[in-house]
């Protein structure tokens, strides 16, 4: 259980805002995507006639716990962050996803209500894939069915290192794997080694406190493995990021 860290949008007085992206731009967008590039024609057109693509306001909700899975959910830019809430406002991160990941195809596979909380804790470009068409394409589609097989595969991967780190590492690791964990070339292809990201919004994403993030990221940054600047965070050595804290497992 992480530490108690209020959920997004609590600013009622400037509710976090949203809109729609111009159908015109989306083929622009979704070309981004390998795996929408790996479609054939008529699978692209089914995408771009029935998805969307959203700007969100920091703090925007996404998705809704105990609500159903009408979309599948890729990131274009920004940062959002898969969590459940209890009613002490106490939280539990599952994942931050970063520009280039997609998620919750586990949900739509099984039509079934989404189990966590998504929120945006950065301004993203947010693009979304419709239940039905997301079905059509994992009938009909090989190349589609392939990468939907690869992407459960590396997401339980990094569901198993998440509990994993929680339970067993110290502060300093746990932001240090909060950290390498958005890296992963599978499931989050478009990190750069250059992070946009304040301390607050790392804090939101390893279930730490600001004050205990600085810490560790100045460690790490003695350490010669990161760089620190104003809301940003270069990784140096992604190698020994990756490797931080393995020792105590």
């Amino acid at each position: 259980m992480d530490a108690l860290i209020p959920p997004p949008a609590l600013d009622h007085t400037h509710p976090p805002q949203s809109k729609r992206v111009a159908r015109t731009d989306l083929p622009g967008l979704f070309a981004t995507c390998a795996w929408f590039r790996a479609l054939a024609d008529d699978h692209q057109e089914m995408v771009l006639a029935h998805g969307h693509a959203e700007h969100l306001d920091s703090g925007a909700w996404i998705a809704r716990r105990q609500q159903p899975s009408d979309y599948w959910i890729g990131v274009h830019s920004g940062l959002i962050k898969l969590a459940i809430y209890n009613a002490s406002g106490r939280s539990c991160t599952l994942s931050g996803v970063p520009p280039g990941g997609w998620f919750g195809e586990g949900s739509v596979i099984k039509r079934e209500l989404r189990k966590y909380e998504v929120a945006a804790i950065q301004p993203s470009l947010v693009m979304f894939v419709p239940s039905d068409t997301f079905h059509t394409l994992l009938e009909f589609s090989l190349p589609f069915t392939g990468f939907v097989i690869r992407q459960l595969n590396n997401r339980m991967g990094e569901f198993i290192a998440s509990i994993q780190n929680s339970r067993l590492l110290d502060v300093d690791a746990r932001v240090a794997q909060s950290l390498a964990q958005l890296f992963n070339p599978d499931l989050y292809p478009d990190t750069a080694r250059t992070l946009v990201i304040s301390q607050q919004e790392l804090g939101l994403l390893a279930g730490v406190s600001r004050p205990r993030i600085n810490q560790a990221l100045q460690n790490l940054e003695r350490l010669g493995i990161v760089q620190l600047a104003y809301n940003q965070i270069d990784v140096l050595d992604l190698e020994r990021l990756s490797a931080f804290g393995r020792a105590q497992i």
